[in-house]
């Protein structure tokens, strides 16, 4: 019976799985290894975050992270799970997909005919989608592709020149690592001594992630070496979940997660105020540090997930799905009366909308909704929505602020910084890209 198409009963509630999936799997529960899950999950609701252990995880060609759990895939650091068959259809038809062994994407641009590769291991076979297309010849067993690799592996991991010393793809299988050669096809076994079995494993942001069970650990590529406070908990920082213990660092996970802003914005003192999820982050103007909270602690009205916010008056508009709730800044934030007001009402476009934001000494709000950014003169009454411009350079963003260094547009993990509203909705090419968590919030991993 194809697994993806078993209908279990909705009531069923998903347990983590501590049994290993092949024979002679070595020191897994020693170091909090849970092994792969590959139960029949067709019809029961994943929650990621529950704790699961994934699969495997791959990084797209769109930069977009795919964690992958039995025969289901989360897309992104937030939303419901779908069925990989969905996306990936021929794992399916030829191998009925209960589970992934390991994913990567093979993104070596001098090497045109796997370039932009996602390679899929499953047991002894190995499949080569291109762009969710399953490649000319394959499945093929994984010891034709690459030779001197083992079958039923744990995870693997895109190594590229400098990272390690030549182009390179990681195979990990229980504490046995093999560092295989792109150009060469040589392989080479090395033995990473600090770092636990990875059940999964990925490059993001130019680091090196190992997961195992629901904690990770960031590790050198070359040697195994995990510096600094690790295992780390893999909800904090790469998924969008709501507090779910009372052992999380919330500024840490806040400042250092990479999932992306919902919204930001600076008000009239030059405080900012970064929203993501359940909880926010504030910086005292003059001040180098960040303090976490929970919105609902400080916004109890909105709860959680804004939409965008924006500064005007010594006020914070905050926008959630149709409705604006505005709060006078101070200690603590006083929800005014009246409030909230239809979205339309307020600034006279229809939701849902990406971001907003108003420059300083101004009273025009700039409302961005898809490639459309709209000027709303605060002081009219009723609102009349202007469209001011399109930009083409992102076809949607998360977040933006303006500020007297000009406008930043946030969009996933990055930032991208213009000098004006003017010079963003001119723009030909995108500029360079800021690390959010590393530039904005000072995050050193």
């Amino acid at each position: 019976m194809n697994l993806l198409s078993q209908t279990l009963c909705l009531c069923l509630v998903l347990a983590l799985s501590h049994a290993h999936h092949h024979a002679g799997h070595q020191g897994g529960e020693d170091e909090g290894h849970e092994g792969h899950d590959h139960g029949h999950h067709a019809g029961v609701l994943l929650d990621r975050c529950q704790g699961i252990e994934m699969d495997a995880v791959a990084v797209t060609e769109e930069g977009i992270p795919y964690f992958f759990k039995g025969g289901h895939v989360f897309k992104g650091f937030h939303g419901k799970a779908e069925l990989s068959n969905q996306s990936f259809a021929e794992l399916d038809d030829h191998h009925h997909l209960g589970h992934v062994d390991a994913a990567f994407l093979m993104h070596f641009p001098d090497k045109p005919t796997e370039h932009d590769h996602i390679f899929f291991m499953l047991d002894t076979k190995v499949f080569s989608f291109y762009k969710h297309q399953l490649e000319t010849g394959f499945p093929k067993d994984i010891s034709e592709v690459f030779p001197g690799i083992p079958d039923h592996l744990d995870a693997a991991v895109v190594c590229p020149a400098p990272d390690c010393e030549e182009d390179a793809v990681i195979f990990f299988k229980g504490d046995e690592i093999y560092h295989y050669n792109v150009k060469t096809k040589k392989v080479e076994e090395k033995k990473f001594e600090g770092m636990p079995n990875c059940t999964s494993a990925f490059r993001f942001m130019e680091h090196y992630y190992c997961f195992h069970g629901h904690q990770f650990s960031k590790f050198d590529p070359k040697t195994g070496e995990v510096h600094g406070r690790y295992p780390k908990e893999a909800r904090d920082y790469f998924m969008k979940c709501s507090k779910f213990g009372d052992t999380t660092d919330h500024i840490e996970r806040e400042r250092c997660s990479r999932v992306h802003l919902d919204a930001i914005t600076s008000d009239d003192a030059g405080n900012i105020y970064a929203f993501r999820g359940h909880h926010f982050l504030e910086q005292d103007a003059g001040n180098d540090t960040w303090a976490a909270d929970t919105i609902e602690s400080d916004f109890k009205e909105l709860h959680s997930e804004v939409d965008a916010t924006f500064s005007y008056e010594n006020h914070l508009y905050m926008v959630k799905d149709d409705k604006v709730y505005v709060y006078k800044v101070g200690e603590p934030h006083t929800h005014l009366d009246g409030y909230p007001k239809a979205l339309k009402e307020v600034l006279g476009v229809d939701g849902p909308i990406d971001a907003a934001f108003v420059c300083q000494d101004h009273h025009i709000a700039h409302v961005i909704k898809g490639q459309t950014v709209y000027d709303v003169d605060l002081k009219a009454s009723p609102p009349v929505p202007v469209k001011e411009g399109s930009f083409t350079l992102f076809n949607k963003v998360d977040a933006a602020m303006c500020g007297p260094e000009g406008v930043k547009l946030f969009k996933g993990n990055h930032y991208f910084h213009f000098q004006s509203v003017k010079v963003m909705l001119m723009a030909k090419a995108i500029p360079e890209e800021h690390k959010t968590a590393l530039e904005l919030f000072g995050c050193d991993h």
